[in-house]
């Protein structure tokens, strides 16, 4: 495929970047993302991707819109309430971009679901915000050899890492995390404070790591998990290896 005039002139900013170019453009409108989680996190990661022209998107969730969740998922609106979340994100979407192909699944993601429906992409965000969906995550991107690009935020704290643990002996979100759990687990509430700006800076790193998957370009979190403090203004980069016990990638 090649760029259509309109197009040249909606991606101007990103191709005329050396790391995209019109060729990387061309990458991102074909690449196929999911988006597992349409709220703190999967907000301003479908918001900036759809933005940057990445063509084909699934978005996974079977919420409706709280006003609880207003305070940081900012796809949604006052006049969203009650709807379901990713109703009201593929409306967002398609006044924003329509280069893009919004697939949207009002179900929870279970292994069953999930399974099913990560087939057909090959990137798979986690912008969920529960251990045992994040476990089920990074077993069927394990299973199916599918990059998983993962994020996760409390308080003033945001995590992002890349996991693709069937090639190299790199580790999966597992080796990082053993802790596994089942879907009866849930942090209480006292435990769930986020910033919503956090959220959202975290959900655009999570963007642009996608977006640097996608084009092979520069530094890879691959094998590292990239830490910030907001509250303290720290940010570093911490190395993870292969748990030789993991139950997920070590079979």
């Amino acid at each position: 495929m090649s760029l259509s005039d309109q197009q040249k002139q909606r991606y101007l900013r990103n191709t005329i970047l050396p790391e995209i170019s019109e060729s990387g453009q061309e990458k991102l409108l074909r690449a196929r993302v999911l988006i597992v989680g349409a709220g703190g996190l999967g907000s301003p990661a479908l918001l900036y991707l759809a933005a940057a022209g990445v063509g084909n998107i699934g978005v996974i969730d079977d919420d409706v819109v709280e006003l609880s969740n207003l305070q940081r998922q900012i796809i949604h609106n006052e006049k969203n309430l009650g709807q379901k979340k990713v109703a009201s994100a593929a409306t967002k979407i398609s006044l924003l971009n329509s280069d893009v192909k919004l697939e949207i699944f009002s179900q929870r993601a279970t292994r069953e679901s999930l399974r099913k429906i990560s087939a057909n992409y090959d990137f798979i965000l986690d912008c969920t915000d529960n251990f045992p969906t994040r476990f089920i995550i990074n077993e069927i991107c394990h299973q199916q050899k599918k990059p998983l690009i993962f994020a996760a935020v409390k308080g003033f704290l945001g995590q992002v890492s890349v996991f693709k643990s069937y090639e190299n002996k790199n580790p999966c979100y597992a080796c990082f995390n053993p802790n596994i759990v089942d879907e009866t687990f849930s942090l209480p509430l006292s435990e769930k404070g986020i910033l919503g700006s956090v959220a959202g800076a975290i959900g655009a790193l999570q963007a642009t790591t996608t977006i640097k998957e996608i084009l092979t370009i520069e530094e890879s979190l691959v094998g590292k998990i990239l830490v910030s403090d907001f509250l303290k203004n720290e940010f570093r980069k911490v190395g993870l290896k292969k748990n030789s016990n993991c139950v997920i990638c070590s079979v």
